[in-house]
């Protein structure tokens, strides 16, 4: 019984938990345009591991694997790409996105 019980709670509670957790540093890379810090390798690894997951929800038909998991990714790859960024590239995105 998939649409009844602790489950779907669970499984929105995961998602909800999976898609905040990369915000506060995203956020905290636009307001303080610092990245020196983040590891490559680790966003390397989480932005493939989730690419992964949204192709096994599509190879399932699982739609909570593939929303969840292509949020994720788009929000790590985010992060990912600011921190590979030029300063001045860096600074030209934190500034579209946090015009202060």
């Amino acid at each position: 019984m998939e649409g009844s019980g602790l489950a779907p709670v669970l499984g929105w509670m995961a998602t909800a938990a999976s898609v905040t957790s990369f915000m506060p540093q995203a956020w905290k890379i636009i307001r303080t345009r610092q990245t020196e810090d983040i590891s490559v390798g680790m966003y390397l690894l989480t932005v493939s591991g989730f690419l992964l997951w949204t192709g096994y929800g599509v190879a399932l038909g699982a739609w909570p694997l593939i929303v969840t998991n292509a949020i994720c990714a788009s929000l790590s790859a985010f992060i990912l790409v600011m921190t590979l960024l030029p300063s001045r590239e860096r600074d030209a995105v934190a500034d579209t996105l946090d015009p202060e």
